[in-house]
């Protein structure tokens, strides 16, 4: 009899993240069996995702046993696996992250994983998914807890500092750097291989291959590049003439830690198109569960995001599967970044659990310019776990993409207040 498990999925009522993990699991019968239940904290949500997973499964005669609850803990016992998507009041929050440094005369990107945004995004979200970890260690204490939530790097390691949950961070940032190599290349994604190592959406591409032949296609790289219009991902292209490789995983991701990633795009997230796009899925949902709708057919076949489901077929089934990028706490792998920080990898999971796959020595520049977002990311982490303000503000000193102490005292003060309910100590 094939093996069985128990995946809980907290923060299911994401219709963003919760479809493409959908896709995944309704598109697979290797989780025949297995349970999966669906957790949180706004019914509504859930209850539409609920009845959507139930479509989707009987559609793709995927066999999983379907449940949802409002109540964590409950969902937790026996869990095999444990999937975090949660936020803190996602929105309106992050466009005070965006919108508040920028009237000090902070000139950033995104608002999410760096700068000022990351650290509020970090201060306010750490001890909520704290939480979650401890629940896990006391109730399902083997299971595998996979973070698919923002800022990654910090998440998972704020998790080893405060907690024994084995932690996994997901991210699908290796594929959208594919993504625009492939544009530059002209080949089809499915034909290009990429590998690298870095910090999560700042990696650097090691190796750029021919999947069908092993070919090199740095050499083809470098010599398109230069003729690809100019207007494309400059900021990446960029930092590609001048260390060598190919960073991750966009402008305005990566733009996050450098002092000068506005020069991709000085832009904060689009929430007015995000907004249209939600009104837009869900109303296509709800025809997809009443019927009057066709599933589209993307909504059956696996994604090109995350690899939750990959991660836990291979520990599931012992079937040795190797994971393109995940966020694991260093530990030698990348070497000169720092032991205790968060590396994004490639991994092979079976079994015995997660093992990250070292990629050699970066060159010695690009761990330098790495070693500073590190930094920024430990005290970051230490500001959060300690719910202190006094470390908040000697984060974003040493920060690059703060430029001024007015500008970082008015900002702290500001997003401090805005954030106040959610920031509290963890250790």
């Amino acid at each position: 009899m094939a093996n069985v498990t128990k995946i809980v999925f907290i923060g299911a009522g994401s219709a963003a993240f919760g479809l493409s993990l959908f896709q995944d699991l309704f598109s697979t019968t290797e989780l025949a069996g297995s349970t999966l239940t669906l957790v949180d904290t706004d019914p509504d949500a859930l209850a539409r995702m609920t009845a959507l997973a139930g479509v989707l499964n009987r559609r793709g005669g995927a066999g999983l046993i379907l449940e949802s609850t409002t109540d964590r803990k409950a969902a937790l016992a026996g869990a095999g696996f444990v999937l975090c998507a949660v936020a803190i009041d996602r929105n309106r929050l992050w466009k005070l992250d965006f919108a508040v440094p920028k009237k000090h005369g902070i000139r950033h990107t995104l608002g999410e994983n760096g700068g000022p945004g990351g650290l509020f995004f970090t201060l306010r979200t750490l001890p909520l998914i704290v939480d979650i970890a401890r629940d896990v260690e006391a109730i399902c204490p083997d299971a595998l807890f996979l973070n698919l939530s923002n800022p990654e790097s910090r998440i998972v390691l704020g998790l080893s500092r405060c907690t024994g949950v084995r932690a996994l961070g997901l991210c699908h940032g290796i594929f959208l750097a594919r993504w625009f190599v492939c544009q530059i290349l002209g080949m089809p994604e499915k034909e290009v291989d990429v590998w690298g190592a870095g910090l999560n959406h700042f990696q650097w591409l090691t190796a750029i291959r021919e999947r069908s032949t092993g070919r090199d296609l740095y050499p083809l790289l470098r010599a398109r590049e230069p003729a690809h219009d100019p207007a494309f991902t400059p900021l990446t292209r960029r930092l590609f003439h001048a260390f060598g490789l190919w960073p991750t995983c966009s402008d305005d991701h990566m733009g996050e830690y450098l002092p000068y990633g506005w020069e991709g795009g000085e832009h904060g997230f689009d929430f007015a198109n995000d907004e249209r796009g939600r009104v837009i899925l869900r109303d296509l949902m709800d025809g997809v569960i009443a019927g009057t709708k066709p599933i589209p057919e993307d909504w059956t076949t696996p994604s090109w995001g995350e690899r939750a489901v990959a991660v836990i077929e291979g520990v599931l089934h012992n079937k040795k599967r190797f994971i393109e990028s995940g966020i694991v706490v260093n530990r030698g792998v990348v070497p000169g970044l720092p032991d205790d920080v968060a590396v994004e990898v490639p991994l092979v999971a079976d079994a015995a659990g997660v093992h990250p796959v070292a990629l050699g020595r970066l060159p010695g520049p690009i761990v330098k310019l790495l070693s500073v977002q590190a930094a920024v990311q430990q005290v970051s982490v230490e500001a959060a776990l300690h719910g202190s303000k006094e470390l908040a503000l000697q984060a974003l000193l040493i920060d690059p993409v703060i430029t001024s102490t007015d500008a970082a005292v008015a900002i702290l003060d500001e997003l401090w207040e805005a954030n106040r309910p959610y920031i509290r100590p963890c250790l």
